[in-house]
């Protein structure tokens, strides 16, 4: 059967999810983009707003923070804040996760702001898409993720922080 039969075929309600999954499950162009932050949801999610006015919801790369209501929630929102709010971000993106987010690394005045939460300890490296990385940066995440562990900075303060994906 042609696939566009297949949506014939079905009620309304299963037309619009399929046609959902389907803009979903393409996968977006390599692209690198500029533009503002102008909104940063949690420890690792922001809105970026580029020069011809199109909202980006972004999902940092590599990263998993603390979600709100987690210890170190707030702190994880409040260091991305300080980091990238209002400024001028170049965002490197080549996927959408199952919320239609894009997913990318964040770059600010020449750093990696998904390294920099980790390495001040308010994300995680999440390993379960580190081979989406490239091994320089899968590398880095996970020696900044040591090193924050070691030095006990921010949620590894706590003896058994527990990721958000537990």
């Amino acid at each position: 059967m042609p696939w566009t039969r297949w949506f014939t075929d079905r009620p309304a309600m299963s037309k619009a999810l399929a046609c959902l999954l389907l803009v979903l499950a393409c996968p977006v162009e390599a692209a690198t983009f500029t533009g503002q932050v102008v909104s940063v949801a949690d420890g690792d999610t922001i809105t970026v707003l580029d020069a011809a006015k199109v909202q980006h919801k972004i999902r940092l790369a590599g990263i998993d923070a603390p979600e709100k209501k987690q210890p170190f929630g707030n702190r994880s929102k409040e260091s991305l804040s300080e980091l990238v709010f209002s400024k001028t971000v170049t965002v490197e993106t080549d996927k959408r996760d199952r919320y239609g987010r894009e997913v990318g690394k964040v770059l600010v005045d020449g750093l990696d702001a998904n390294l920099v939460q980790v390495l001040q300890g308010f994300a995680w490296h999440y390993k379960a898409y580190e081979r989406e990385q490239p091994l320089i940066d899968r590398k880095a995440y996970a020696d900044a993720e040591t090193e924050a562990k070691a030095a006990r900075r921010g949620l590894w303060a706590d003896l058994a922080p527990i990721p958000p994906w537990e």
